[in-house]
């Protein structure tokens, strides 16, 4: 296998154990196994992957989501893969880490950029390029917000490829420094290699913890509570934005690469 859609083709059902024509229009994307059952068992689908890299399963609307695990090494693996489907949208369902008194646990946002501190996408693009979702699809996103009657903040997402960090001071200031509403691992990759792909993207984060105090670092605790809490509403309002731009047909694309 030579060509890069090729390699795509053969692994993304590789990676998941569900087949290519199985993979809905609309994807949404999560790090999380759980988000998966909840979604399979809603919508009484077949989860495939167990025991593989990724998790999957497609609903009869044509929807289907993704777990691909954690990182930006993991992201760009995906985005990817779905060149050889070649979706109309893709959403991210991920958690973040609050960064301002604003961003609460529980609290939503809309990252209107990411940083992109984690140096994989930088396989994909020169760093002055900017991380960024497709407007269109985050206006469906907000609007099912809004009509939940939830509220949700937009801002700047930095993105970075170290998981244990909470303790070094100096890296806590430079976050404070650049003034960012959260941080995770995933979000600038996921826009990035989506611009390189031509895939719509976006990324609708819950803030599961406040890691810049020490009070406020995630727990297993604090994360069941989280999941508790929040996760159904926030799986909720992924498969409303994505099945409703299915129902409407409406295009998230509008420039050329």
């Amino acid at each position: 296998m030579k060509e890069k859609l090729e390699i795509a083709r053969n692994w993304l059902p590789r990676y998941t154990g569900m087949p290519l024509d199985e993979f809905g229009d609309y994807i949404l994307l999560t790090n999380f196994s759980d988000y998966v059952e909840r979604f399979a068992a809603r919508f009484d689908c077949e989860v495939h992957g167990e025991g593989r890299a990724m998790q999957a399963a497609t609903n009869s609307a044509g929807l289907t989501i993704i777990n691909f695990g954690m990182g930006s090494a993991n992201a760009a693996t995906i985005m990817d893969l779905l060149s050889a489907r070649m979706p109309k949208g893709v959403l991210f369902l991920g958690k973040c880490g609050g960064l301002k008194h604003t961003s609460e646990i529980g609290h939503f946002i809309l990252p209107i950029a990411a940083i992109r501190g984690e140096g994989t996408s930088n396989d994909y693009f020169p760093p002055e390029v900017p991380a960024l979702p497709s407007f269109k699809l985050h206006k469906f996103v907000s609007e099912k917000i809004v009509t939940q009657g939830l509220e949700y903040r937009t801002g700047v997402i930095y993105t970075t490829n170290r998981r244990v960090w909470e303790h070094d001071q100096q890296f806590l200031e430079r976050l404070r420094r650049l003034t960012c509403l959260g941080i995770d691992m995933e979000t600038a990759t996921i826009f990035i290699v989506g611009h390189h792909n031509e895939i719509p993207r976006g990324a609708l984060l819950l803030v599961s913890d406040v890691p810049i105090t020490p009070d406020g670092v995630k727990t297993e605790a604090s994360d069941r509570e989280v999941t508790q809490k929040w996760v159904e509403v926030h799986l909720e309002l992924g498969i409303e934005a994505m099945t409703d731009i299915g129902i409407r047909g409406e295009q998230i694309k509008h420039f050329t690469y």
